[in-house]
């Protein structure tokens, strides 16, 4: 199911026949440096990301999150979404492309999409978006979008302590 398009992108939801995608993306070095190692190692295990992750997420609350191809060729290029999580009172905005596509202004285009899907067809008046300290192309980027920065906060009360944007 299309999301968004915008003039050089398509925003979709994701299906299993992603998974190879999903298989390279979520190894990337970046990936697992600022948003950790999920453990998928071989296409079963993408698969399985894709249908308890954002599958089930589409079906829980009706968004999640999303592919991000170029829509010329349908070529992945990256995610982009929004997420419910528990330990967040607001909905979460979240991406990652691969590095090849870093620089072209993807993730703005897409976010920027995803925000106003958000806001016109979902009803939100607030997104928040979280990250490691030391994420700063992440940080810049939302500052573009209007976050400000408001705080920290923690997913589990074990886990990192993240910085807290919101718009």
């Amino acid at each position: 199911m299309n999301v968004a398009e915008t003039g050089r992108l398509r925003v979709r939801w994701l299906e299993r026949t992603d998974a190879g995608f999903i298989l390279r993306l979520v190894n990337e070095p970046s990936w697992i440096e600022y948003i950790g190692d999920k453990g998928v190692r071989t296409r079963e295990d993408a698969v399985r990301y894709i249908e308890n992750g954002p599958v089930a997420m589409y079906a829980r609350v009706g968004f999640g999150l999303y592919l991000v191809e170029l829509k010329e060729t349908r070529e992945p290029i990256g995610m982009c979404g929004l997420i419910r999580r528990e330990a967040l009172e607001d909905v979460d905005l979240g991406f990652a492309f691969l590095p090849r596509h870093w620089g072209r202004g993807y993730a703005f285009e897409s976010a920027s999409a995803v925000m106003s899907y958000g806001r016109s067809v979902l009803g939100l008046t607030r997104i928040v978006a979280i990250l490691s300290r030391n994420n700063d192309r992440s940080r810049i980027l939302l500052e573009r979008l209007g976050f400000r920065h408001a705080g920290t906060t923690r997913l589990s009360p074990a886990g990192d302590e993240l910085e807290l944007y919101a718009a």
